[in-house]
């Protein structure tokens, strides 16, 4: 019964104006065609008889052209930016780092350590990875060997792998490569990964470039709206977008426990993304840009150092996660949620919501605030694999079902935290599983230090058929599985 009347609710909330206009014009049009005693329809008569009133219609005429004029180009659209397709970063076979090798390596490795090895057991068991993560083959040494040169070349295998998946898939060619966006936050060499990227593919001396870096797992999305931008304002071009984060510099061989973490659940990945304005690639493009919602929480010290890179006691450098980070992200994310819901959420909600903030601050402070259903105005979530106490968070605060984060969860299970990345293997799951048609709306949303939530709505230009290629075509027959609390070791 409930149900039925929250469906009713619904319709005659979001449909108020038309539910109105509806017999407003209907006693218009009784009236307009009831005929008068000389048998002549007598509004219409006294709408056109111009004999005594032609300067008032033509002035009121002109002042309605002068104001329709003016409302179209106002709010005339930005240009429309397309998605045409994407590529991610499957990691080779050798590079996986199953439980009992990781432990194996933790004990050699922190034989100093003991109980910072035990810690980082217990936190493999409840992180929700699974046996085939990858790690870069400079981690697999013991001792590991986070060098620069071994840096860079994760960086060139992860990148260049993406981009040359992203060319062939469109048959993009460099040369008509018009902007380029790389984001990296931790590993930040000179000459920078643009450079690298412009240099292995011979770029025009033009190519309109971005490296951006000490901006978290966020930054994926922060480079979608750089790109955004910069297609507003540069007409016919498309724009490639690479998101990463390298692991090998990072690796923290200490025994501080807050920078233990990001060994346990951090993973190779990349992706590379390319976006468009022409209207020749409105035809095969996936996806349309409808918005970016970009809110930063970092004002005070505490958010600041939620997430960052330091030197422990001993002078060994690692990633710093705060105990506070959970608190700081639901921050971040409310901030995010009021400036998204306005613009995708049906009315029905936005009142609910309205009504329910108007009674908090003027009769009783104690209700409960009302979490508006973004299930009404999105058909997908790709919340950032960053952890599965972050999934949990987001599907409690959000009123998700299980399916809705399933893409999340796979995501983490099989190839890890791949930082800024881990949203399109998201995306690219749901695309695997067939599930993705067209007109339906996805929401992506990423956390990142600083502390920062960034999310995209995104919308389906076109039935997406399932990929023979892609991270996951050699393992989406497996998927969903089913991940415990605890898996023993």
């Amino acid at each position: 019964m409930m149900k039925c009347v929250k469906l009713v609710y619904q319709c005659l909330v979001n449909h108020i104006i038309t539910l109105t206009l509806i017999p407003v014009m209907v006693g218009i049009l009784f009236r307009a065609i009831r005929p008068g005693p000389d048998g002549q329809l007598l509004l219409l008569w006294r709408l056109w008889d111009l004999r005594f009133h032609a300067v008032p219609v033509v002035l009121c005429s002109t002042f309605i052209v002068i104001i329709t004029g003016t409302v179209y180009f106002m709010s005339k659209p930005r240009r429309t930016v397309f998605l045409v397709d994407y590529a991610c970063f499957r990691p080779p076979f050798t590079y996986r780092i199953p439980f009992a090798s990781f432990m194996e390596h933790a004990r050699l490795v922190l034989k100093d350590y003991p109980k910072s090895v035990e810690f980082q057991m217990r936190i493999l068991e409840r992180s929700g990875l699974g046996e085939e993560t990858c790690l870069p083959p400079a981690i697999h040494y013991i001792p590991p060997e986070p060098t620069m040169d071994a840096a860079r070349q994760e960086a060139e295998l992860v990148i260049f792998s993406a981009m040359d998946s992203l060319l062939q898939k469109t048959g993009l060619k460099p040369k008509d490569i018009d902007i380029l966006v790389v984001n990296c936050s931790l590993f930040s060499p000179t000459p920078s990964l643009s450079a690298m990227v412009i240099n292995k593919y011979k770029l025009r001396s033009n190519v309109k470039s971005f490296n951006l870096s000490g901006m978290g797992c966020s930054a994926g999305l922060i480079s979608i709206d750089l790109a955004q931008d910069l297609l507003q304002v540069h007409p016919n071009s498309n724009a490639v977008v690479v998101s990463t984060e390298i692991i090998t510099p990072n690796s923290y061989q200490g025994g501080e426990r807050a920078m233990q973490l990001p060994n346990c659940l951090f993973r190779m990945g990349g992706a590379a993304i390319m976006m468009s304005n022409r209207s020749s690639d409105r035809r095969r493009a996936k996806y349309r840009l409808v918005h970016v919602v970009r809110t930063h929480k970092g004002a005070n010290d505490k958010a600041y150092r939620c997430v960052h890179q330091e030197e422990d006691r001993e002078g060994k450098v690692g990633i710093n996660l705060s105990k506070d980070l959970m608190a700081i992200a639901g921050e971040a994310l409310k901030s995010n949620i009021a400036m998204v819901g306005p613009l995708v959420l049906p009315a029905s909600e936005q009142l609910r919501f309205l009504i329910t903030l108007i009674g908090r601050k003027i009769f009783n402070p104690k209700w409960k605030p009302y979490i508006p259903d973004f299930k009404q105005a999105f058909d997908h979530f790709c919340i950032h694999a960053g952890g599965r106490a972050v999934i949990d968070e987001l599907q409690k605060n959000l009123r998700l079902s299980p399916e809705h984060v399933e893409a999340s969860r796979m995501t983490l299970h099989r190839f890890g935290n791949t930082s800024s990345s881990s949203i399109w293997y998201e995306m690219s799951y749901i695309e695997s599983k067939g599930r993705m048609k067209r007109g339906d709306n996805v929401w992506q949303i990423a956390f990142g230090s600083g502390f920062k939530c960034n999310s995209a709505v995104w919308k389906c230009n076109r039935n997406i058929e399932t990929p023979v290629e892609g991270p996951w075509a050699d393992c989406i027959g497996r998927y969903p599985v089913d991940i415990p609390e605890v898996v023993k070791l």
